[in-house]
Formats: structure tokens, sequence, C-alpha cells
């Protein structure tokens, strides 16, 4: 079959830009020119009519030839039927027996196989006659109709038998063996000869009439209960009825629409010239009083030129939803478009991504898809857009390795290798290591953030890991102090497991990353000696991963390490004490020096907490260093209070802390030494006439104060003794009260007990 030029129906409305619109929108149906032997029967002879059966075709000549054709338009047979036209062909359901009528009025019915049959003359086809079998299995005949002229179009559904006249339609219902109803021709001007009456069923209750300009859509339903027995049990509603633009030569269902064959009304001035003598196939939505036009197309059938409404004829198959459209000389098949059309017709739009989406829910061949979606990228490619021309590649080549590696060159020559970097297979799919390669140098070559980028996001099996370290190297050559290109070959060295080589430039660049290297790959034995580098790097995260880990770096190899970095050693071997007293006893003594250098404000927390700490070697320490706070405490601790407190008044001056120190260690030689040293200093005595009164008697105090001293504050003093001494007063007041009590209490309950009789035993 070949295919048939169509175009849109221009309407009275139309301008240049609503047609470039119309011309987005996609056809319903596709054309055919039915050739092979049909090709040949219409070089010597002009078709008339034809019917159609799911097995072949019945083409009806105006020489009076009958052909059986098969679906494709090849003849299968031949029948000589008559000298004139052949108007009408009819084919049971079976497809054995074929009915012919004739321009002469002449009726044939035979078996296709058998050639049985009969045939019957009328002097003009103005009659419509009934044969049916009787019981004897002889045909009996009805007149159905007669007398309102030539009857030009026949169609049976199962009990229905509707046909055309002059006057109108008629339906008659062979059950009841009653005529149903007429519907009238309405424009009684157009001749009938020239705008014949199309009839067809829809199904077995409605048929479909285009007559002239109107079409008309009836309904034959059941009557119900009536009082009138005179009236037929069905009658007719018409449910639709409307008028048109053009001439109707056939119509056809198609689901709930109307397929259409127009003939272009000469009147119609809005009609472009090349448009006006072409049939045109619409289909249109029926609506009670009008129609909705879905699609229309107007269609180069041969010598159309010439054609008159009434040399087209409409046919269909309701099996495969085909409409053949028939001509005199050229018959055209229409079928609904599908997938794969729809397709097509996305593609020639250049709808690319609608295409590969359709042929996706489709489920087409996998080649198919490659087709779509190659067309797609290379639409893209044209189009400059690059980046989503390689994230298509994803989709479209899917795990054809070979595709992968022809569009990765493509790319390279048109410089875009960087687009399609991030989309390429990386997963159990993968393409040579050259290619990763390629593009990784190509990367290289100008954008280090990019490169280290991939690096980053590729597994290290992709590509040669020993070539892009090379390459990497020669690059550093050039830029030795470049922090991405020693980023990336930290990583590269990572990847292939060299991590003595990935620490050590990590840790030149004091980058983040370096402990959660060291523990992820459990490289502290790497690190035993680059222990100064990672606390120069940051002290607090070296120490805690060193204290964590001290079963894997032990104590004496940090402190060893750190021997020369005394300020080091000092952080590490505190927060060792912080968290232990006795793991890092052994440097202690270390530690009072690194403590008095470094960080004084803990040496006496140091000293007080640490049971390991030799007393002597840290006297000698702080009083080099005049450590005055440290050194009463040490005197202290070694038994020297007398020492300690006369450091506190000679050095400190500080009589509260003094006071302080006397009420710590309670000793009364103590009080002694502080009064004999405080008994010529007036502010001394203020201090201790406040302090003293629960400690030592006041009367000590004020007996050795000379006469005549002058003692700030005095008064203030002398009532907060008194205040003192009225307390302590009130307090053993109280307490020999409660003594008093306690020791009546205790009376009456030994009174108690010895007042209680005692049993005595009889025997």
């Amino acid at each position: 079959m070949a295919e048939v030029e169509k175009g849109r129906k221009p309407s009275e409305e139309s301008t240049d830009d609503s047609e470039e619109e119309d011309s987005e929108e996609e056809p319903k149906l596709k054309y055919e020119r039915l050739a092979n032997g049909v090709t040949e029967i219409l070089q010597k002879d002009a078709a008339s009519c034809m019917t159609v059966h799911d097995k072949f075709l019945a083409l009806g000549t105006h020489f009076g030839k009958v052909f059986l054709l098969d679906i494709q338009g090849n003849l299968t047979q031949k029948f000589e039927i008559s000298p004139v036209k052949i108007n009408q062909i009819s084919l049971d359901e079976s497809g054995e027996h074929m009915g012919i009528c004739s321009e002469d009025g002449k009726v044939q019915v035979f078996g296709l196989y058998t050639r049985e049959g009969f045939h019957e003359n009328f002097d003009c086809p103005v009659k419509l006659l009934l044969y049916e079998k009787n019981w004897l299995n002889r045909w009996k005949t009805s007149t159905l109709h007669e007398g309102e002229g030539t009857i030009t179009n026949v169609q049976w559904r199962a009990n229905l038998i509707a046909w055309a006249n002059n006057m109108g339609v008629k339906i008659y219902d062979i059950s009841t063996k009653q005529r149903i109803t007429n519907v009238l021709r309405d424009n009684v001007s157009l001749r009938p000869d020239m705008y014949p009456c199309s009839l067809c069923w829809k199904d077995n209750s409605t048929l479909i009439i285009g007559w002239g300009s109107s079409i008309k859509i009836c309904v034959v339903k059941e009557r119900g209960h009536t009082e009138l027995r005179d009236l037929p049990s069905r009658y007719v509603e018409i449910v639709s009825a409307f008028e048109t633009e053009f001439f109707i030569s056939g119509l056809a269902p198609l689901a709930d629409q109307l397929v259409t064959l127009y003939f272009v009304k000469e009147n119609s001035d809005h009609m472009e010239e090349e448009f006006r003598a072409r049939p045109c196939l619409d289909i249109i939505q029926p609506l009670p009083e009008g129609y909705e036009e879905i699609s229309s197309d107007a269609l180069t059938v041969r010598n159309f030129q010439e054609n008159e409404c009434r040399d087209y004829r409409l046919e269909h198959s309701e099996g495969e939803s085909l409409y053949y459209i028939i001509s005199p000389k050229d018959i055209v098949v229409a079928k609904e478009r599908d997938q794969d059309d729809h397709i097509d017709w996305l593609l020639d739009k250049k709808k690319y991504e609608e295409a590969l989406m359709a042929a996706e829910i489709s489920f087409k061949n996998i080649k198919r898809h490659e087709k779509i979606g190659m067309a797609y990228i290379n639409h893209l490619v044209e189009k400059g857009d690059y980046d989503t021309a390689s994230r298509k590649c994803q989709k479209v080549l899917g795990k054809n390795m070979e595709l992968w590696e022809n569009e990765v060159y493509r790319f390279k020559t048109i410089g875009q290798l960087k687009a399609i970097s991030q989309y390429l297979p990386r997963g159990d799919l993968r393409l040579r290591p050259a290619i990763y390669e390629m593009i990784l140098h190509e990367f290289l070559k100008s954008d280090y953030e990019g490169f280290a980028t991939l690096i980053r996001e590729w597994p290290g099996e992709l590509y040669n890991n020993m070539t892009i370290v090379q390459a990497v190297t020669d690059h550093l050559k050039k830029d030795p102090m470049n922090s991405t290109l020693l980023t990336t070959l930290a990583e590269l060295y990572t990847y292939d497991q060299r991590y003595d080589r990935a620490l050590e430039i990590y840790l030149r660049l004091r980058h983040k990353d370096v402990y959660q290297l060291i523990h992820k790959h459990d490289l502290f034995s790497s690190i035993e000696d680059k222990i100064v580098l990672l606390m120069d790097f940051d002290k607090e995260k070296a120490v805690d991963m060193l204290l964590d880990n001290e079963d894997k770096i032990l104590i004496d190899r940090v402190v060893e390490e750190l021997r020369d970095r005394p300020e080091l050693l000092h952080i590490y071997l505190h927060k060792l004490f912080k968290r232990d007293h006795h793991k890092g006893q052994r440097y202690h003594e270390r530690q009072i020096g690194l403590y008095a250098e470094y960080d004084r404000p803990n040496l006496l927390p140091f000293l007080r907490d640490s049971i390991h700490c030799p007393l002597e070697k840290a006297l000698e320490i702080c009083q080099e260093r005049n450590f005055v706070e440290e050194t009463v405490f040490l005197l202290s601790r070694m038994g020297n209070c007398r020492r300690a407190l006369q450091m506190i008044m000679e050095e400190l001056e500080d009589v509260d802390k003094a006071i302080e120190f006397a009420k710590e260690q309670d000793d009364a030689e103590l009080w002694e030494d502080l009064i004999s040293y405080s008994i010529d200093k007036p502010p001394f005595i203020t201090g201790l006439l406040n302090n003293i009164g629960t400690h030592v008697d006041p009367i000590l105090l004020i007996h050795r104060i000379k006469e005549g001293m002058e003692i700030p504050n005095l008064r203030d003093s002398l009532v907060k003794i008194l205040q003192d001494y009225n307390l302590q007063i009130l307090l053993r007041e109280g307490c020999k009260k409660i003594l008093v009590a306690d020791s009546l209490s205790l009376l009456q309950k030994m009174h108690r007990t010895q007042m209680r009789g005692v049993r005595v035993d009889g025997g």
C-alpha cells in the first residue's frame, strides 16, 4: 500500500497563525492507497461500490464486474455480473453468500463457493422485496415497499432493515413484520441521484443517516405497554440531528464518534482552490443539536477534480477499525494511528522527550528505544544543549557499552568531555579504563577542582590508579604547593592503600580528614613518628586520639616523641592526669616543672591531687620560682606548719589566709605564733579580733595589746567578740538544758523499768 497525500481542511476563520498552530495537532488517522490488483482493475474500469468482510473485500465496477480481493488488494476472484454499473453488494456474516444489485434493476444472490442462487429482474428499482424460505425450502416473496420512486440504498442489521428512496428513510422490523418509522428527507431541493443517502448501522438499534448536508442519529427503542394496538411495538427516537458545511458521501462509526466522508460544497467561497474538489474525511463528536470536529483531513485521490458527491463511498471493517474511501479511480484505506505512528509523529515534530516516554510506556523493543533516544541526543547536541544531552545518555544508552564509548568520543571531538563526565556508568557495568582516564586527563589540563570532584565521586577501580598518580605528580612539579592537587593525590594514595604517603600529605596540608583517615584505616603505627605534626595541627584532637588509643600508641612512646616539645608534652600529660591520676605517675616529677613553666594555675591542684609527686623536688622548684602559695602548701604537707604560717604572714601579709590556715591546722602553738606576730600590727589585730573568738579566748589577745595602740574598727570588733561570747553562752545553756532533759528522761525510763513486776516460778 502507498501513502496518500493529505492536508488540513481550511476553515472560514483560518489565519496563518491558526494554521501553524493546527499543524501541531496530531492526526487521528493515517492513510494508504489500496494497490496491487486494485491498481490494474481501476486503470481499465471504475469503482462504483464496495463491501467489506473480515476475510476479504468485494469491489463492484461501472462495467458490471465484481472482484474479490484480499485485504492487501490482491485479486482472488472475478465475476461478470452485468453490462451496467453495480450499485450495491451485500455479504452474509459468514462471507459465503453475496447479493448484488446492478443499475438495470437486476438482483443476484449466490454462494461464492457453490455459485448456486437466483436472480430477479425489475423494470426499475422501485420495489423492495424480501425473499424467505418456507418450510418446504421454497422461496417466498414479500413486498416491503413500493410506489415512492427509486430505492437507492438498503442496509440490514439483525432484525431491522433500513432503506432510502426519494422521499426519505424507512425502517422495517422483520420479527414483527412491521414498518417502524419514516424519516423524511430534509433538503428536497437537492437531486437525490446527485446527492444520495448514506446509511450506516452503528449497532443493532442505532442507525446513522447522512443526506445532503444533514446528519441524523436514530435509535430504535421498545415502546412498552400501550393500549393503541395499531402502533408498532418499537419506535424511533432521533437523538441527534445537525447540519454540516459539506455534502455527505459516507458515514461510519468510531466508538462514540463518527467518521464522515465529505464532498466540498461548490458555493463555499472561503475554500481554497486546491481543496475545492478534494474529499474530506472528518472525525466528529455528535451532540444533541450539533457536533464538534475532532479532526479533518482533505485527501488527494486520483482524478478527484472529475468526481462528484455521488462518486464517493465510505465502507468500514468493524473488527479492525479500517475505513475504505472508494472513488472511481482510487481506493484509500484509513486506519486509526497506533503507538508507532504516535511516536513517529512526535519524532517528526522533534518532540523527542515525549517520543522517548511513549516508547517506554508501550514497551517498544530496545532498538526502537535506542533509535528514538539517539535522535533526541543528536538534536540536543545540534542545539548546543550538551548537559541535557549528556543526562539523557543515562536513560537512552543504558547498558550498551559500545554506544556509550561512541558518545564519549563524540563529546571529545566537540570539546564537551566535561559535560558527559558526571553521567558515565560507574556501577556494575563500566566502560574501559582508558575512557575514564581520558576524561580525567582532560580535567587535569584545565580544571583542578573538577578533577578533584571526579576523583572523590568515581570509584578507584574505574581507572588505572598509578597512571593518574603519575599525571598528578607531573603537574605538582609545576605547582608543588597546590592544595587541590595535593589533596587529590592523597586520596589517590588512599585508594591505592598507600596510607603512609596519604597521611604525610594530609599532615603537611593540615587537612581536616587526617584523623578520620587514621581511624578508618587503623594507621596508629604509622603516626608514631608524626605525633608532633599531629599536635601542631590540632592539639586537642591529637591528644584525645592518643589517649583514646593508648593501647596502640603507648604513653612512653608519646612522651619520647614529645621530649623536645615540652609545651606539647605538658598538654598531653595534663590531659592524661585529668583522666587518671595514676597512669602517668612516673612522669609526675617531670610534670612539676612543666606546670611551673607552662601552666602555673594548675600546679597547685596537681600538687594536691598527686600522691606520686616528690615533695622535696616540688618544694625546691616552687622556692626557686618564689611560688608562695604552692610553697606554703608543700611546707604544711611536709609538717613545717610554723614556717608555712610565717610565709603567709610575712610574704603574703594576708591575715585572713593566716587565720584560715591556723583554723585548718587547729594547733594552739600556731595560734600563739599568729598572735605574737600580729600584736604590733593594728590591721592584723582587727582581723584576729573579728575571727579568733570561736577558736581562742579573746582575753589572751586583748591582755597583750599595748596600751594606747590605735586599732581600726576596735568598737565593732569588741561588739563582735561580745556577740560571739553571748552566742557561746547561749549555746552552752541550750546544750545544758538538752543534757538535763535527756538525763531526766533516762532516769524516768530506768525507774519504770525497775518498778516492773518480776515473774517468779513457784518451783
